[in-house]
């Protein structure tokens, strides 16, 4: 998990950097490892690290591409960045082991139609020099947040509102009909917020923003991208791909440079994810519960008897008042 940031409409603002390290500031729980600011023409943008892939320095970000053309700051992971990399190899001289880098090599070989190629959960803004546009991208389910606050000729941009509003030119002002959602619901229905002027940028979306002008575009849609395909297939058929799929799902989620595990509450769920990450890794998997000493609310039981038939590092947390 990373923090990002930006401005774009830098105008009556006396340092933008000072304003986005603020905003970074308020994300420090984001991304401990490292911290960035990066500032050209009517644009600021921030980035606080949480290092996964590649843990080197030169993974810093703001990130640049080799010619200096592209900048960008990233939420998230890359799940296939090894095999668009090497459709790249002959394309973009690589100078890092960086998800980040592979985006940028992507963007100029493809531009924006790169964005059908990548499997990964990711929020980020890339900004071309040479056309003077910013590009904000959220993944297809939105699983990386990104919020948005117009105001005026300016866009402000973060992983958290917290940190739009610690830049100080988002109004703290309650979003009336948000807080009827909330209190009747328990959620507010997006692209709303609780303060009023920030949006949930949407799921599968591109902004693109030049010249004050502001495009968005849907890149990817559910409905659209679904398929009929399994009403032509019998159910042994439809088990065989669905475990086969999820598989490779799980795969491709454990390439990482540093230790990971998985929260496992002994459900179908983290029980089968747990499972499949135990036939494709090389040591045991580290899973963790949190439990009570409450028996009604505890899965305790149910979590152990699945680390103990995967054989996994089970780490219980009790949480007690």
């Amino acid at each position: 998990m990373c923090g990002i940031n930006g401005i774009y409409g830098l105008e009556g603002i006396a340092d933008p950097k000072a304003v986005v390290s603020e905003m970074n500031r308020c994300l420090a729980h984001r991304g401990p490892d490292a911290e960035g600011v990066f500032q050209k023409g009517n644009v600021a943008v921030g980035h606080r690290r949480l290092s996964i892939i590649n843990t080197l320095e030169d993974g810093n970000q703001p990130f640049h591409s080799g010619d200096g053309q592209l900048s960008i700051v990233f939420n998230g992971e890359l799940y296939n960045y090894i095999e668009i990399k090497a459709q790249l190899k002959d394309d973009y001289a690589f100078k890092t082991k960086t998800d980040t880098e592979v985006i940028l090599a992507a963007y100029q070989k493809w531009g924006k139609n790169c964005l059908s190629k990548f499997n990964g959960m990711f929020a980020f803004a890339l900004y071309d020099h040479q056309k003077e546009e910013l590009v904000l991208v959220r993944d297809r389910l939105g699983i990386k947040p990104l919020y948005l606050a117009q105001i005026g000729d300016q866009l402000i941009f973060s992983s958290e509102i917290r940190a739009l509003l610690a830049s100080g030119l988002v109004p703290r002002k309650l979003n009336q009909d948000a807080l009827v959602d909330y209190l009747r619901y328990q959620t507010v229905q997006g692209p709303f917020t609780l303060v009023e002027g920030v949006q949930l940028m949407p799921a599968g979306t591109m902004v693109t923003l030049s010249d004050n002008e502001m495009k968005t575009e849907v890149y990817w849609d559910l409905a659209a991208n679904s398929s009929g395909k399994a009403q032509g297939q019998n159910t042994k058929e439809i088990q065989s791909e669905i475990r086969e799929k999820l598989a490779r799902s799980v795969e491709l989620r454990m390439r990482a440079d540093v230790p990971f595990g998985a929260f496992l509450s002994g459900g179908i769920d983290s029980s089968a994810i747990v499972g499949l990450m135990a036939e494709v890794s090389d040591n045991p998997v580290s899973t963790f519960s949190v439990t009570f000493d409450e028996s009604e609310f505890s899965e305790a039981r149910y979590a152990e008897i699945v680390a103990k038939k995967f054989n996994t590092k089970h780490h219980d947390i009790k949480l007690d008042v």
